[in-house]
């Protein structure tokens, strides 16, 4: 891999600076992308993964799929209605969090400002690399030439002078593309995009917006903000004025702690019971475990999400001092979480997940007795696993658990 020499850690050490020194990358249909790595028949076809049974939903889709109007987040019943032709894909565990660390692992060989916002998309500060390229678009193509030949995969980048430009610029880009928005040309890129594209816009807020005529971002722009604010609130209205006019100034924060890692199961048939529920529990607490560990990572928050039958969602998290990545800790945290549900009603999805993620390298408090034996344990079992498969060795309980459709996030 190619590493670039960082000349600054901080935007504006030195001169010049470019005027458009943010990157949003996205990685284009990341999880269908990763799945055709393995998969060349699944190239040029509407594909998607994501759970194929009757509760399934759509977790990625390709450009093939949302051609038809296959969009993440959907029912897949709904998909295969849209597309008949649709290939339905079943996420490949770990695979996708693995891939992830090795494109992350490249955009930190550009700059150390890195913000990572999901398995597969992140914000680059590259104000310190001017003295390396001709222009800020040159370090974006760069960028998509380092993702593209050492993994594989396809990413859209966006560049321009702040957050949330880049990331409409990015989109934009999609698929496989680049869109640079010089400052001189802010307000005209932003004045054509629908009024849904402003962060913070939702149904109500454009109803609100419909009764002064706004469709677009140009619209919005040109309304002031005393009316914005009567109308929205006076928090509300300055945001989407600002916004309009391609002003945030929001620094881009390398933070991992800000990442976190999830498995989440949608259910084929509601289930409810403690005992039930804690069975489905414990299997993705050894999942997740298993994910903190390959990607070399430990945690001190531990969330529960649980979401009924009537789509009413929940979540509980639970921190802790020091950092974990035992599956016997994990389901503790979790179980005791479980506990501050109600699981007599009837429940249709299920997750557990890591956050306020830190190196597993990092020193731990010596412990003794039970605690200690299960970290051997668990140390044992993950490498076994490792070696023969992620079923080689598990708890006794989970012999049997009940179906489901498995989605695994970062």
């Amino acid at each position: 891999m190619t590493v670039w020499p960082f000349l600054s850690l901080v935007r504006g050490n030195f001169d010049p600076v470019w005027p458009e020194s943010i990157l949003h990358v996205d990685m284009d249909s990341f999880f269908v992308e990763v799945e055709r790595l393995t998969n060349p028949d699944l190239r040029g076809r509407p594909v998607a993964v994501g759970g194929a049974g009757k509760r399934g939903v759509v977790a990625s889709a390709s450009y093939e799929a949302r051609a038809y109007g296959v969009k993440s987040a959907q029912p897949t019943s709904m998909a295969r209605r849209l597309c008949p032709e649709l290939v339905m894909v079943a996420p490949s565990s770990g695979a996708y969090s693995d891939m992830s660390a090795r494109v992350f692992e490249i955009f930190r060989s550009f700059t150390p400002v890195v913000e990572g916002l999901s398995l597969d998309e992140a914000f680059l500060d590259i104000g310190g690399l001017t003295r390396h390229f001709r222009s800020p678009a040159a370090v974006g193509e760069a960028v998509r030439e380092a993702v593209l030949s050492e993994t594989g995969l396809p990413a859209s980048v966006g560049v321009a002078s702040t957050k949330f430009v880049a990331k409409l610029a990015s989109e934009t880009a999609k698929p496989n593309g680049l869109h640079h928005v010089p400052v001189g040309q802010q307000e005209e890129f932003l004045g054509s995009l629908p009024i849904a594209a402003l962060w913070g816009v939702g149904p109500a807020t454009m109803a609100g917006l419909g009764k002064f005529g706004v469709e677009t971002v140009g619209d919005l722009a040109q309304i002031p903000e005393a009316t914005l604010a009567a109308a929205l609130g006076p928090g509300l209205g300055r945001q989407l004025r600002d916004l309009s006019r391609g002003i945030d100034p929001r620094l881009v924060v390398p933070d991992s702690a800000s990442r976190s890692i999830s498995v989440e199961e949608t259910f084929a048939e509601d289930m409810s019971g403690t005992d039930r529920i804690e069975l489905v529990l414990l299997a993705q607490s050894q999942r997740l475990s298993d994910r903190l560990r390959r990607a070399g990572l430990a945690c001190r928050t531990v969330t529960i999400k649980v979401r009924y039958s009537d789509f009413t969602t929940l979540t509980r998290s639970q921190s802790v001092g020091e950092a974990t990545d035992s599956p016997h800790e994990l389901f503790a945290m979790a179980r005791g979480l479980l506990a501050r549900v109600d699981v007599g009603r009837a429940v249709r999805l299920l997750g557990v997940g890591a956050g306020a993620l830190t190196e597993r390298g990092e020193p731990q408090q010596m412990r003794f007795g039970p605690e200690e034996q299960w970290r051997k344990v668990s140390d044992a079992m993950h490498e076994a696993r490792q070696k023969f498969g992620p079923h080689a060795v598990e708890p006794a309980r989970l012999l049997q658990i009940p179906g489901s459709e498995t989605d695994e996030a970062g």
